[in-house]
């Protein structure tokens, strides 16, 4: 077997940022650039990093970004209201409710609320339905990156069994559509799933979205399997046994580097999309 090939994501991500960048330097004289909306609730380290990592990469290729920030003791209606102002903006092409918001706040009615043509996250009811549809929309950053990765390497995706570990409804659940939409035969598990070790084994591809630490064990990893680790953890591990299980694998993502940039750029690349009035088209293989 052939030395394992790493998925560059810094790099491809560099590469659609820079067709961002490019793309909005042709804009008309005198037009304003698409602006970003950023809501940020509570005072979450992770989520105010995680947040000026996205305000720093809009600023990188010409997006504004406008923040939104909102104290801990923020209610659902109190932020029902900001993003229904964020709604009716026109100068604001794209909403970015931060996850997690505070205890107590109905996230899901949050992110039901922001615009189908403003939910450049993916992350709304809509959104899903339409990708489970597979019909034009915003996707979900994380697992369109990876679809994006998986076909900037050429890696066949048609006819191949993809075993999907974790089910949140804006990763593990919209990847195993994503690979359903493009022809591969995907088993998605769960923590209430049977002998998850002997299905892992079965893949081609693998998919750890389960949010554990080195979960899923190099031992599980069938010989030439493709390894895509969504995950990030304290100690810069993701939710494969990176370490270990890539000298097995035929092509794999790095924690950090791999998937973490490509989830950036497709939240610029659709924030694009949105100042030019389109979406992210349907997946084909």
């Amino acid at each position: 077997m052939k030395s394992p090939t790493l998925l560059d994501g810094k790099a491809i991500s560099a590469k659609i940022k820079d067709g961002i960048a490019n793309e909005l330097k042709k804009r008309g004289p005198g037009k304003n650039p698409p602006t970003l909306a950023t809501i940020l609730v509570g005072d979450n380290p992770a989520s105010e990093t995680y947040v000026s990592m996205k305000v720093k990469a809009c600023h990188a290729v010409g997006i504004l970004s406008k923040s939104v920030r909102l104290p801990e003791a923020t209610t659902t209606e109190e932020l029902l209201a900001e993003i229904n102002k964020l709604n009716d903006d026109p100068s604001v092409h794209g909403i970015l409710l931060q996850h997690p918001v505070s205890h107590g706040i109905d996230e899901r009615a949050c992110f039901d609320a922001i615009l189908p043509e403003k939910d450049v996250d993916g992350v709304t009811t809509n959104s899903f339905g339409k990708l489970s549809m597979n019909k034009a929309a915003y996707f979900p950053c994380t697992p369109y990156g990876m679809i994006l990765l998986l076909q900037e390497y050429g890696i066949e995706i048609a006819g191949k069994h993809a075993v999907v570990v974790g089910r949140s409804p804006i990763l593990g659940k919209p990847m195993a559509v994503m690979l359903t939409n493009l022809d591969a035969t995907v088993t998605l598990c769960h923590s209430k799933t049977k002998d998850l070790p002997a299905l892992v084994k079965q893949a081609d591809i693998v998919v750890g979205a389960v949010g554990k630490p080195e979960f899923i064990q190099a031992d599980w990893i069938k010989e030439g399997a493709v390894l895509l680790d969504a995950g990030y953890n304290v100690g810069n591990v993701g939710d494969i046994q990176i370490s270990v299980a890539k000298d097995k694998s035929s092509y794999y993502t790095p924690v950090p580097g791999g998937v973490g940039p490509m989830t950036i750029a497709v939240l610029l690349l659709q924030t694009l999309y949105s100042y030019q009035g389109k979406f992210s088209p349907p997946l084909a293989g």
